[in-house]
């Protein structure tokens, strides 16, 4: 592994510009349609090489430490790198639950075994993990969970169902709340990892709406889970799950350097095309031409108001409630953008398929009928304003669901 950072930050912008010059492939340049939950990542070719390139550095995740494959920079160096990525079009192809959920998690509460196991394989993008947490009777109020994992002494047998489990058709591991003790709720849970190709699981994708089927039901039948799979105490996955979820809604609000959820350039260029401009320049239609110059103040606004508590929470070692609210603000400013970008494109984002309809309006179409589910993924805007109010406007605590 190549050795970056560790000193002067102009030293570093230019070890980072020009290794990156080096190795991203520039056939990659501005490709942001490579699938995530949805389908398979591709493995062939220039995706190939820029993943494992990447991974080498511990670039994909660059704050990581080093000892378990991470790139072992300051926070100062990541803005560095990213704006240097940005500059020439280059992605992070190292990415997923692994990133954005599990691997932040493990490294607070996993042993140095499981850390050891686990997160070099992360860090090289090399398995997929997705999310057993919802089951059909426990969505909001997920400590009501009822998949059992019966102690065998050196295993768990778990039984039971989780639902909308992202991708799990492709999953390598899974994390998994469990329960563990049926006399207690929030103590009575633990969290463990399964094996996906253990026997006795088994997953059925689920068809939405817009065509794809990201989400899956997933079935426990005397799955055996071997005890090194705990993570943290026996009985203490409540606390451990807790602490996944606030690096969940970091990196849906884009906070764990994910991609923009509104993209008011393309929005404007959009509005220009299907609308048009009256004889003064601008858009012919003067209500929603104010209504785009407001979601771009809104954008602009979450920009900075993201940046600002990124470093917050450099400062507090990790995510913090805040993230509920720019959980919230990020799903508003999708289903905003998605909104007015069907409304732009009048008849024309209304296709389903068909040579009458441009690649472009077949994609707007499909994220707005996507779009709604990031108001839910992640916790719902509703169960974020339980813990705004809780934990941080100081209210009275009326449910124990968050």
């Amino acid at each position: 592994m190549a050795d970056f950072g560790g000193g002067d930050i102009e030293t570093f912008r230019a070890q980072a510009r020009a290794w990156l010059q080096a190795n991203f492939p520039p056939s990659l340049k501005g490709r942001f349609d490579i699938p995530a939950s949805e389908a398979p990542v591709p493995v062939e070719g220039d995706y190939r090489l820029w993943r494992e390139r990447m991974g080498e550095t511990g670039w994909g995740v660059p704050t990581w430490p080093k000892a378990y494959g991470g790139g072992g920079l300051s926070h100062a160096e990541a803005r560095v790198l990213a704006d240097e990525m940005a500059a020439i079009g280059a992605w992070n192809p190292i990415g997923g639950m692994g990133v954005m959920m599990f691997g932040p998690t493990l490294l607070e509460y996993g042993t140095e075994e499981q850390k050891l196991r686990h997160i070099p394989p992360i860090c090289r993008g090399e398995l997929r993990w997705c999310q057993g947490y919802s089951e059909p009777g426990s969505g909001s109020d997920l400590a009501s969970l009822q998949t059992f994992a019966e102690d065998k002494g050196d295993h768990f047998l778990v039984n039971g169902q989780k639902i909308w489990t992202s991708g799990a058709q492709y999953a390598d591991w899974c994390f998994c709340l469990v329960r563990t003790d049926r006399s207690r709720k929030h103590e009575g849970i633990s969290f463990v990892l399964i094996d996906m190709r253990t026997p006795g699981v088994e997953t059925r994708p689920i068809l939405l709406i817009s065509g794809s089927s990201p989400f899956c039901e997933t079935f426990f039948t005397d799955v055996k889970v071997p005890k090194e799979n705990l993570v943290g105490p026996l009985n203490g996955g409540w606390t451990v799950g807790k602490r996944l979820l606030q690096h969940e809604r970091n990196s849906l609000s884009s906070g764990g350097g994910g991609r923009p959820r509104a993209n008011p350039a393309a929005l404007r260029e959009a509005a220009r095309r299907y609308i048009g401009l009256d004889e003064t320049g601008r858009l012919a239609d003067p209500d929603f031409r104010t209504r785009l110059a407001q979601h771009d103040i809104d954008a602009r606004a979450y920009a900075l108001t993201l940046q600002r508590v990124a470093d917050e929470g450099k400062s507090r070692n990790g995510p913090s409630a805040a993230t509920s609210i720019m959980k919230n603000a990020s799903s508003k400013l999708s289903v905003d953008h998605a909104e007015l970008m069907i409304e732009a494109m009048g008849a024309n984002g209304l296709g389903w398929q068909g040579e009458s309809f441009s690649a472009e309006e077949l994609a707007a179409a499909r994220a707005y009928l996507r779009i709604k589910s990031s108001t839910i993924a992640g916790g719902s805007f509703e169960i974020q304003n339980n813990i705004i109010s809780k934990r941080i406007l100081g209210l009275p605590d009326m449910t124990r669901h968050a």
